[in-house]
């Protein structure tokens, strides 16, 4: 069960960006006004994805439109609205210890939409990976929000969605057109929901400017496109593991720059967070064992997006 050198280079390209999202609690905390998170995850969506629309100048065609909407909902318009509700509600590290359930759910969505097989391994390297991140954030100072475990674990169920299908059907557009499609249409679905349920954002700091272009030009445009070039040639199941990186980058952030705590059950955590992403690549490297149902296989077929 060797990994390849080109998935291998695959697998730790699209690593970097689950590992660069673990910013996004410090930098929401820190940089942006708080109490605005619809109107946080708009501007982090709709600006980047205007840029690199106007740089591909490529609209989707046919069903792609309502697929892209759908798809934009699932993977930044619900998704970054729970996600900011969660960080601002709960300290970063129990935020992403929440949506830690991601790669369970998204073995069992592979399963149903694309016939993939669930890994016994795979469910156990996951299980592994949420009690890595309940040792890696379980501190004093950490609390339960009610309506911030709920925004966490929504999002985390929208982001497997839009995973799974991301994958299954398949674009036919390089990463950088898929991305920018995505942004732009979760960027305008946002739109009418901040305007409505959130006042207006008060003039930005430069503080804030700082935190707008961070999180939309390198925390959404850069690494979404390496997501998503990710996904087109990984399967949902090897990458949504990835994810749990996050979390740990949030954790070694906050000791960091912000001082806080760093306990010996912390870093055992680091150390079984580690372990359990590696074994789940591992499992996922065995020969393919798929039911792959009628529907998803002319998708096989169809060359690299890149």
């Amino acid at each position: 069960m060797e990994i390849s050198m080109s998935r291998t280079a695959d697998i730790l390209l699209t690593a970097t960006a689950p590992a660069i999202w673990g910013s996004t609690y410090i930098v929401t905390t820190e940089l942006l006004p708080s109490g605005y998170p619809l109107t946080v995850a708009m501007l982090r969506a709709l600006p980047a994805g205007l840029i690199l629309l106007a740089l591909v100048r490529q609209l989707p065609k046919g069903i792609w439109w309502p697929r892209t909407f759908l798809l934009g909902a699932l993977n930044f318009s619900f998704f970054w609205a729970m996600l900011f509700v969660s960080a601002y509600r709960l300290p970063g590290g129990v935020a992403a210890t929440v949506g830690a359930i991601q790669p369970l759910i998204v073995l069992g969505l592979s399963r149903a939409v694309m016939g993939t097989a669930v890994r016994p391994l795979a469910v156990v390297a996951g299980l592994a990976g949420i009690g890595g991140v309940a040792l890696l954030v379980r501190t004093p100072a950490a609390h339960l929000d009610p309506i911030g475990i709920a925004a966490g674990l929504a999002g985390a169920v929208s982001m497997a969605f839009g995973t799974v299908l991301s994958r299954h059907w398949q674009p036919p557009v390089p990463p950088l057109t898929f991305t920018a499609w995505q942004l732009t249409a979760g960027g305008l679905l946002l739109v009418p929901v901040a305007l409505t349920f959130e006042p207006a954002l008060p003039v930005p700091s430069v503080q804030n400017l700082l935190g707008f272009v961070y999180l939309g030009g390198i925390g959404a445009a850069l690494t979404y496109i390496v997501w998503f070039r990710g996904l087109s040639r990984l399967d949902p199941a090897t990458v949504s593991p990835l994810g749990f990186l996050s979390p740990l980058v949030a954790v070694v952030l906050g000791w960091a720059l912000l001082a806080q705590d760093l306990n010996l059950l912390q870093i055992a955590g680091m150390v079984v967070v580690l372990a359990s992403v590696w074994l789940s690549q591992w499992a996922q490297s065995a020969p393919a064992a798929k039911t792959v149902s009628p529907r998803a296989a002319p998708s096989a077929a169809r060359p690299s997006a890149l």
